[in-house]
C-alpha cells in the first residue's frame, strides 16, 4: 500500500472552539470554517486526522464515554456537511491526573509523537509528508518530532502560545495562520496529495 500525506488537526481550539473542558455535548461549537476547510483537504487526496489530549478524562473532569460521544458528534456533522474525517485519536492520560488507570505519564499524549505514529500505522500515512495544524506549542512540537510541517493557528490559545514562542525564544511553526482555514490554504499551497 503507499503511504498518503495527512493533515493532523488539533480538536479544542482549532476545529471546535475552545471551551476549557468539554464536559457537556453542548459545548461542542465548530469554527466556522471547518467542515469547509476539511472538505478542501479532502478534496486535494489529503487524509484528515484529529489529535487531540483530553487530559480531562485523567483529571476526573469527563468520561471517555462522554470523549468519545463528542467524536461520534464531530463525524456526524462532517458527514452531514459531506466533509470526511479519515480517523480521531485521543489520549487521555495525564502524569498529574486524579484517576487512578489515567494518572500516567505515556507515549500519546502531546507533544509525545505517539497519537501520530499509531494513526500512520492504521491508516498507512508518510509522516514526512504531512502536516499538523494546532493552537498550542505541544501541537506544533509534533511536527519536527516525525519530519512533518507545523502551523499554528491564532485561534484557541494561539494567540498567548505564539506570544509565549516569541518571548521565550522557542522553535517558531512552519506557519501561522489566522484560523483552520488559513492553515489549509498554506498546506494546499504545496500541492495536495500529489505534491
Amino acid at each position: 500500500m503507499d503511504k498518503r500525506p495527512a493533515v493532523f488537526l488539533d480538536r479544542d481550539g482549532c476545529v471546535n472552539v475552545e471551551d476549557s473542558y468539554i464536559r457537556d455535548l453542548a459545548q461542542l461549537r465548530l469554527y466556522p470554517d471547518s467542515l469547509n476547510s476539511i472538505k478542501k483537504l479532502n478534496a486535494a487526496g489529503l487524509l484528515v486526522v484529529i489529535i487531540t489530549n483530553q487530559s480531562g478524562v485523567a483529571r476526573g473532569y469527563m468520561t471517555e464515554d462522554l470523549v468519545r460521544r463528542a467524536h461520534d458528534l464531530l463525524l456526524g456533522w462532517a458527514r452531514e456537511s459531506g466533509a470526511r474525517i479519515d480517523g480521531i485519536y485521543y489520549c487521555p492520560h495525564h502524569p498529574e491526573g486524579s484517576q487512578a488507570p489515567y494518572a500516567i505519564h505515556c507515549q500519546c499524549r502531546k507533544p509525545a509523537p505517539g497519537m501520530l505514529r499509531q494513526a500512520a500505522e492504521e491508516l498507512g500515512i508518510d509522516l514526512a509528508a504531512s502536516f499538523v495544524v494546532g493552537d498550542k506549542i505541544s501541537d506544533i512540537a509534533l511536527g519536527p518530532a516525525v519530519g512533518a510541517r507545523a502551523a499554528l493557528v491564532r485561534t484557541g490559545f494561539g494567540v498567548a502560545q505564539l506570544e509565549k514562542i516569541e518571548s521565550e525564544s522557542l522553535p517558531m511553526p512552519d506557519h501561522v495562520a489566522d484560523g483552520i482555514g488559513g492553515a489549509v490554504e498554506w498546506i494546499l499551497s504545496f500541492g495536495g496529495a500529489g505534491g
